[in-house]
């Protein structure tokens, strides 16, 4: 709630404070003593557009305050923080300061928590703490979507329980009809790549390369353009491990064989030739098979001619098309084919997922409008209680012929709500056409049906604090005590802040506030070259009798005034609550 309000040179009000409290504060005082610029001030603070004009005179700019207290979990205290409030918290409780400047130039500040802060996180923050009804102020329920919550809040948990059930229903229902609108929809370009992968696919399948095909044909490619080269190393290094034409050179295993059995000769005679000979024996055996693998070697290259030198370099063409279309390797390739087929698998089954999305989407469907109608049904039923409740609170309320029309159109637009359409609309008496909220209403009747509607919803939707302006316009008598008694029932529930001018509604405050206007004449004795200021202060009882008795009379040292404004509060304390 509002626990304090400061205002700085706005209007006619130099500096004031407003010491709130709970239940109904009202704010009196004389017309043009600046009664207005309270709700001006909170409107400021709810980020309102800003008006040079209304700078006090001289002054540089002017600013509001306001210091709340909220339950440490409330939305506004997160929102805050999100902005970087600075808040202070004590017993489960929280803190918050709210600040708004606007100079003589039109340039206006906003302050959250002493941070500096765009003036749209002050309305984010102040639609959930603060609600102002008055002339020229935006109701709270003008749109449909606000009227559809506290219609829906009325209705209570029966309700809510359905709508919960609903909207499970309805996410479900919604993805399932995006995924098939996007099936549908994208049907031909998917069909076109099931085509384009077909064919890679049958490409690649027709050549059917193998892992590491490409380089062991170009290893095999280069052995076969250097065939002769080949040939000759491979003959030359044979010859001269086992010469074949008895030349007159010997062959390495002739020689090393000639080495070995000289040292057999002298082996008894020292272990370490023998050792040697051991060795040689051994190098021969390995040259026997070098030279057994050399004579393969020359062989096989007598059997590979250039038929297939050609044919391996036909198939590394092919591979190198793959190559080309499809990945850097054909060890790629393969990988691409891979993940190609499963890419190609997922859309043949294209068919076989419309079918079953669109029997979900049809039985989904079905499921929602069944839980549509009975939210229908249960909004029509809270819908007509409600009508019938601000329409009894209207006709106390001095509008006798006026009555609450909230209309519930069942439509066949499935939303996450239901399918209705709700809309509230005022019927000012029998016989009239019903129109929304905010037309065809003067703004004393406004805020009197606003206060109707906020005193039947104040159970089950409320906010922190409501600031009525004009509500008691055009009204007076036994109407004014109704309007005054409604107040304070709403009082029972949240904060409430009342501009008055009747005495009757005054009586029933919890915290009286007066405004006092100051003229003060120039030097020259012109009030054109003085100025006017205004105090604000919060009355105690026996200030409060004769707050009444002037507004009563005018006069509020008359004993018989006093006595009536006595009365008056006197009969405030006593009338029955509703």
């Amino acid at each position: 709630m509002l626990e304090e309000l400061r205002i700085r040179d706005l209007g006619v009000i130099t500096d004031a404070i407003l010491p709130l409290g709970p239940g109904l504060s009202v704010v009196t005082g004389e017309t043009g003593a600046g009664k207005t610029m309270v709700v001006t001030a909170v409107g400021l603070l709810l980020g309102a557009r800003s008006d040079a004009g209304a700078v006090r005179s001289g002054a540089k700019s002017a600013s509001a305050e306001a210091v709340l207290k909220l339950d440490a979990g409330h939305a506004a205290i997160a929102r805050a923080r999100e902005a970087g409030a600075e808040i202070e918290e004590f017993d489960g409780g929280a803190e918050l300061l709210l600040a708004r400047s606007v100079g003589a130039d039109g340039r206006s500040r906003a302050y959250v928590g002493g941070r500096a802060a765009p003036v749209g996180v002050l309305a984010e923050i102040g639609e959930t703490l603060v609600v102002v009804h008055g002339q020229s102020d935006q109701i709270r329920l003008k749109s449909p979507v606000a009227q559809r919550g506290a219609l829906d809040k009325f209705a209570g948990d029966s309700l809510a329980k359905t709508l919960a059930t609903y909207q499970e229903l309805y996410a479900h229902w919604h993805a399932s009809q995006g995924e098939l609108d996007a099936l549908r929809s994208a049907a031909r370009e998917r069909l076109r790549e099931a085509e384009s992968l077909q064919a890679a696919l049958a490409e690649i399948d027709g050549v059917d390369p193998q892992p590491g095909e490409d380089e062991a044909l170009k290893a095999e490619a280069v052995k076969l353009a250097n065939v002769e080269e080949l040939r000759i190393a491979a003959s030359t290094a044979h010859q001269a491990l086992i010469a074949e034409d008895f030349g007159e050179d010997a062959d390495a295993t002739t020689l090393v064989d000639a080495a070995k059995r000289t040292l057999e000769h002298v082996a008894e005679h020292d272990e370490e030739l023998g050792s040697a000979a051991a060795r040689l024996a051994e190098v021969g055996f390995l040259l026997n098979d070098i030279a057994t693998e050399l004579a393969s070697y020359q062989a096989a290259l007598d059997t590979e001619g250039p038929e297939r030198l050609a044919e391996i370099e036909d198939r590394r063409a092919v591979l190198a098309k793959l190559v080309r279309k499809y990945a850097p390797s054909i060890d790629e390739v393969l990988v691409w084919a891979e993940q190609a087929r499963a890419r190609y698998d997922e859309l043949q089954d294209d068919s076989t997922r419309i079918e079953a999305l669109d029997a979900e989407v049809t039985r989904a469907e079905a499921g929602l409008r069944k839980q549509a109608a009975a939210i229908s049904k249960a909004r029509t039923k809270a819908a007509k209680d409600l009508s019938a409740r601000v329409s009894a609170e209207l006709t106390a309320l001095a509008m006798a012929d006026a009555t609450l029309v909230i209309n519930v159109e069942p439509t066949e637009q499935l939303g996450p709500f239901g399918a209705d359409e709700i809309s509230f609309l005022l019927q000012p008496h029998s016989g009239a056409p019903a129109r929304p909220l905010g037309k065809g209403a003067s703004g004393g009747e406004l805020s009197r049906v606003m206060l109707a509607i906020e005193v039947v919803l104040a159970a089950v939707d409320p906010v922190p604090t409501f600031v009525f302006d004009e509500v008691d316009a055009g009204v007076g008598g036994r109407a004014a005590v109704e309007i005054g008694r409604r107040l304070a029932m709403l009082a029972r529930h949240v904060q409430v802040l009342v501009v008055t001018h009747l005495p009757q509604v005054a009586a029933f405050a919890n915290q009286h506030i007066r405004v006092t206007k100051t003229s003060v004449r120039g030097a020259d004795g012109a009030t054109a070259t003085g100025f006017t200021s205004s105090d604000v202060q919060l009355l105690d009882e026996a200030e409060r009798v004769r707050e009444l008795a002037r507004m009563l009379a005018g006069q509020e040292d008359s004993e018989s005034a006093q006595a009536h404004a006595q009365e008056l509060l006197d009969d405030a304390k006593l009338l029955p609550q509703i």
